[in-house]
């Protein structure tokens, strides 16, 4: 194949020039934010079963900064006992608009008591109450059994403030890997890697062929 221009070649994303994840990750939020339609922070999560097979799904990325990525859901779901069994899990990013990708593997930590009470408190009302009543993973008995629950626990939670279920929390991916990727003309990717061996040591990086 022949290039008309072969700066095409050389030419940088950006990126490649930068030396922490987390800053260049906030700016690709950033701008993803202003430019993807729907659920800029959605992010597919990826974990294990008891017998090791692969599970995948979509979650909401609802905060982050310099140690990770904090995601909320029912302990007692499929994916929070699987997270909970090897503390270990991978998510990927997808702008498709910007025509980027962003992945991250990592080792998992419970968030505390006192970020969990805080977000739980930012969800509108119904949500709160639907966490209560949602058996979440677990078979459904009937069309009405959600529903019943909903106005019970709607009723017990009629006056005051809804409480934070028990099983109800979020988890940290402390990543030990965050991958970007941004598409180019011919398929000359840029693909850059940035790695560390355990939370206290450097990152370094690494361009990958694409």
């Amino acid at each position: 194949m022949a290039f008309k221009d072969m700066s095409i070649l050389t030419a940088s994303a950006g990126f490649t020039e930068r030396d922490d994840p987390f800053n260049l990750f906030a700016e690709w939020l950033k701008e993803a934010e202003a430019k993807e339609i729907n659920d800029p922070n959605a992010m597919s999560l990826a974990t294990v079963d008891e017998e090791g097979l692969p599970n995948v799904r979509m979650v909401l990325l609802k905060g982050f900064d310099d140690r990770g990525f904090i995601f909320y859901t029912n302990f007692e779901s499929q994916k929070g006992q699987e997270v909970q069994s090897a503390m270990k899990a991978a998510v990927n990013f997808h702008w498709k608009s910007l025509r980027r990708q962003v992945r991250v593997r990592g080792l998992v930590e419970k968030v505390t008591g006192a970020e969990a009470d805080e977000y739980f408190k930012s969800r509108p009302r119904d949500s709160r109450i639907g966490a209560w009543a949602s058996q979440q993973s677990r078979p459904l008995e009937g069309p009405f059994a959600l529903p019943a629950a909903v106005a019970t626990y709607a009723a017990k939670f009629a006056i005051g403030d809804v409480p934070r279920p028990p099983h109800w929390s979020g988890f940290r991916i402390l990543p030990l890997s965050i991958e970007f990727w941004h598409d180019r003309p011919f398929r000359l990717h840029d693909r850059v890697v940035f790695g560390r061996a355990n939370q206290s040591s450097p990152w370094t990086k690494a361009k990958l062929y694409p």
